[in-house]
């Protein structure tokens, strides 16, 4: 199986799932509300997506370990078109809700299992430019669907819905006649199954860098879901301009990850970890000083292409240093980040109601217990060395 064949068929899987994802964000508030949703409904409604994917990643990553990737990012994106078409013929609140438990739970097989992918196709030496493949593929998806959704709500609240299951299935589609299973090129695959439990991942040689995971999710979700608010106030910027700040910060990212196969073959991912969450942080301190459209920008593209090498880095390294299978490694890490994701808008939005600044200055100390983390970590495995 040829590398450079393979990363552009994962990434433009990638790119679509996230698309499709994407496509529903800026409707769904909308639609919900429609439907009588209260505000604390919709919250509801965001969160309980990322705890079945808390939940249910692992499960699916064992699953491929066991069976194979190409049947469980089927199931995956199967998931999310049928949670989309659902979504669409909603008329009840309920049916909002069954919509995102039966998209979270099966979708949550889609990131660790793309990921376990990479790491079966790619040598040690290439594994940062697959991971970094994936991540500038989900950055760039997650810029293109907002943008499709937003426009398409203008015609039908209803289409966006229509037009995400539209392109998870065409996807569904394309992976079932295009790619080829990878399993079989896992080293030592058989004795990489099911052995890995919560218990052990906590207590596990590999424990520093899931933890170092979760903090980074719960830093960036919680800048979502409050600067927004914090950039209204400091510089009068609203949700179209917002916008285009996403998409500046989101370019910046993905360009960044598409160059990690370099970075990684001349730093190592220890190196580029360490840059990333430095220089994250310095993106938290200077979103502090904001005061226009150009300073945003400008600050959250530094701090997307700090935090945008990030997670890349800790797949590759996890998948390298993890004794067990890809897909169970990558299930937990999945599992961690949606952990995050969870937590991050609650207390991002608790710290907001307090200070408009400290969802930011938490982030600059999240950044600073993520780096000791690493640091931590990487005097583990010279003690073990």
């Amino acid at each position: 199986m040829k590398l450079n064949k393979v990363l552009p068929i994962l990434f433009l899987i990638m790119f679509l799932v996230m698309v499709g994802f994407g496509i529903i964000i800026p409707v769904l508030p909308f639609y919900a509300e429609e439907l009588g949703a209260t505000p604390a409904q919709l919250g509801f409604l965001m969160a309980v997506y990322s705890f079945m994917q808390f939940v249910f990643a692992p499960m699916w990553g064992k699953i491929s370990d066991r069976i194979g990737r190409k049947p469980v990012i089927m199931v995956g994106i199967f998931g999310l078109s049928l949670s989309f078409f659902i979504l669409a013929l909603s008329t009840e609140i309920w049916m909002l809700f069954a919509a995102r438990i039966i998209g979270g739970i099966l979708s949550a097989a889609n990131m660790p299992t793309i990921t376990a992918y990479v790491a079966d196709i790619t040598s040690e030496e290439d594994r940062g430019k697959g991971m970094g493949i994936i991540g500038a593929a989900t950055g760039l998806g997650f810029i293109f669907g907002p943008a499709i959704g937003g426009v398409f709500t203008k015609i039908d609240l209803h289409a966006p819905f229509y037009i995400a299951g539209t392109v998870s299935f065409v996807t569904l589609i394309f992976v079932f006649l295009i790619l080829k299973e990878s399993l079989h090129l896992a080293p030592h695959r058989q004795n990489k199954r099911n052995t890995l439990t919560l218990g052990k991942v906590i207590g596990g040689p590999t424990a520093l860098l899931y933890f170092l995971q979760f903090f980074i999710s719960v830093s960036l979700s919680g800048l979502e879901a409050t600067f927004a608010y914090f950039a209204a106030i400091r510089a009068g910027l609203d949700a179209v301009t917002l916008g285009y700040i996403f998409m500046i910060m989101g370019f910046a990212s993905a360009a960044v990850q598409g160059s990690m196969g370099k970075l990684t073959k001349k730093y190592g991912e220890g190196t580029i970890i360490r840059a990333g969450i430095i220089v994250s942080g310095i993106g938290f301190g200077l979103i502090l000083l904001t005061e226009s459209f150009t300073t945003a920008a400008i600050f959250l593209a530094i701090f997307g292409v700090g935090n945008g090498v990030i997670r890349p880095s800790v797949s590759s390294l996890l998948t390298k240093r993890s004794k067990m299978g890809y897909g169970v490694a990558t299930g937990y890490l999945s599992s961690f980040d949606s952990l995050g994701r969870i937590v991050g808008p609650i207390l991002g939005g608790l710290l907001y109601s307090v200070s408009i600044g400290l969802p930011y200055i938490s982030g600059i100390l999240l950044s600073i217990l993520a780096y000791s983390l690493f640091r931590a970590y990487a005097n583990k495995e010279r003690e073990v060395e």
